[in-house]
């Protein structure tokens, strides 16, 4: 019976190429490539360059091509914007609540106006075209100690009209839950009023009333301004909630932001990374050359020494050191085992410190006395390091202060200065105080100023304070992208408003403040 033959298990787990180089580029490129992207967007949306003869951006222009004439001085219209994917608009929901207590017959009623486009608007190839529908409806909800009927009743006077006609009725009754009625279509302009008719039983006495009635109108009103941009057509981007807040993300000032964070900011982060994962081996390639030659001493060989040493506890350095015992392991000469370590890691202390105890080797020299120096000359270069990192970290802790209190400054301005200056000329014509005049303003393009500033400021300070702590490029970038974030967050949270950035407001219905007083059935 033939003996099974043993098994022989050979390491063929040879270094591999290093990708970091590759992989930069790589993230660099696609990080450039989506940066111009997004400057791009916002090159075409701001106006500073291609401004366009019909005072629309540049964006929708190319966009639409067939629905807006370029030519055309007076902008697009409504029925414009409608013939297109990206500009077509959807109705705003206008909703007026209320409650009116004790109410008495013969009934209450109240005034209110509901909001929708202008006759200016709805002119197109020279001829005014109708309104689209904005539908009504009419919720009402009435308690009292008997089940009495009402009647709720919606009127509309014309403009310039005494004559109301009358647009729904339905009938109500009380402790009977919620009663509805809807209009298909109410035209903006002129008063409305909302009528609450409630009789006198024939068996009743001064106390008969609803106690309480509740009731909402909801009108689907259209403004002819698409949802997603302000009244220049900028592109603002769908609205999004944030508890109180509303924001928008994706507006177009803030592609100028994120085109420069996405090009310079990934790139940076990985390399910042590599570079920390060569100072952690950095900081451990001193114990490994002392106790290289502690070994030596002991009459160890090179060879024996490292993989010894591949056991030990190296940290960061250790895999590194497995890659040079597996190396020698296959017949690689000592001396080109160091020098394939030092490329590999690329920095100047490494490679100081190989080719002296390269040479010391090819010599023939002494060389533990060697290894011990190269260590000493490591670890010397270290602690020059970490002083270097303690005395500058003043200096970058002023560059980070001095960026948080310029945008803090500005973010209150934005709030506070800007506001100030759109609602004391809110009319959009230019105003004469004295010998003075106050041409108006636009508080989106302060804004964008600002934003444009605090960017650049963020990559200035950015830039410098990383080149002070670590002399690299990399590290500058990634503190400058640090700052552009913080730059987002605060203007997007505090200072791009709604009303600074030109989002239409909802006029509401705007309910009289006082009754109409009802003197028969």
């Amino acid at each position: 019976m033939a003996r099974k033959k043993d098994k022989i298990r050979v390491n063929l787990e040879l270094p591999k190429d290093d990708k970091t180089q590759s992989n930069f580029i790589a993230i660099l490129l696609v990080g450039m490539l989506l940066g111009i992207s997004c400057l791009g967007f916002w090159l075409t949306n701001s106006g500073l360059i291609l401004s366009q003869p019909n005072g629309n951006p540049a964006f929708l222009n190319m966009a639409c091509p067939d629905s807006f004439d370029a030519m055309d001085p007076a902008g697009p219209t409504y029925f414009d914007n409608q013939t297109c994917w990206l500009t077509e608009e959807s109705p705003k929901e206008e909703v007026w609540s209320e409650s009116w207590p004790r109410v008495k017959p013969p009934g209450l009623a109240k005034s209110f106006h509901v909001p929708g486009m202008s006759a200016n608007q709805l002119i197109d190839n020279g001829q005014l075209q109708q309104h689209p529908q904005q539908p009504m409806r009419v919720e009402v909800t009435a308690d009292a100690y008997q089940s009495y009927q009402f009647e709720v009743t919606v009127y509309h006077y014309a403009i310039g009209s005494n004559q109301r006609e009358q647009i729904l009725t339905f009938q109500c009754v009380a402790n009977d839950g919620t009663c509805t009625g809807e209009s298909p279509h109410v035209e903006p302009g002129g008063e409305y009023q909302l009528w609450i008719k409630f009789e006198l039983p024939p068996d009743g006495d001064g106390s008969t009333m609803l106690n309480n009635v509740d009731f909402t109108v909801t009108v689907d009103s259209w403004d002819g301004i698409p949802e997603n941009m302000n009244n220049k057509s900028l592109w603002l981007g769908p609205e999004v909630n944030l508890g109180p807040l509303s924001l928008r993300p994706t507006m177009f000032v803030n592609f100028f932001g994120l085109g420069f964070l996405i090009m310079v900011y990934p790139a940076a982060v990985y390399s910042d990374r590599q570079m920390k994962k060569i100072e952690a081996v950095e900081d451990k390639f001193p114990d490994f050359l002392r106790d290289l030659a502690e070994y030596w001493k002991g009459g160890l060989s090179m060879t024996l020494a490292v993989r010894t040493l591949a056991n030990s506890e190296y940290g960061a350095l250790n895999p590194e050191i497995k890659k040079m015992s597996d190396q020698l392991s296959w017949g690689i000469a000592f001396g080109d085992v160091l020098e394939m370590f030092a490329d590999r890691v690329g920095t100047p202390l490494v490679q100081r410190a190989v080719s002296l105890v390269t040479e010391a080797n090819k010599a023939g020299g002494k060389i533990s006395d060697i290894l011990v120096t190269a260590a000493n000359d490591s670890r010397e270069i270290q602690f020059l390091k970490g002083e270097r990192a303690r005395a500058i970290g003043s200096y970058i802790a002023v560059i980070w202060v001095s960026f948080i209190v310029f945008i803090g400054v500005i973010v209150v301005l934005s709030n506070v200065f800007i506001p100030a200056i759109a609602s004391s000329n809110s009319g959009g014509e230019s105003e004469t105080i004295g010998n003075m005049q106050i041409n108006a303003v636009d508080p989106l393009f302060f804004l964008v100023v600002f934003f444009y500033g605090v960017n650049a400021q963020a990559m200035g300070n950015g830039a410098m304070a990383g080149i002070m702590a670590t002399g690299r490029l990399s590290t500058g970038m990634k503190h400058a992208g640090m700052m552009m974030i913080i730059c987002l967050v605060l203007f997007n949270l505090a200072a791009f408003s709604p009303t600074l950035i030109g989002v239409p407001q909802g006029v509401g219905m705007n309910p009289a403040i006082g009754f109409i007083p009802i003197t028969g059935g």
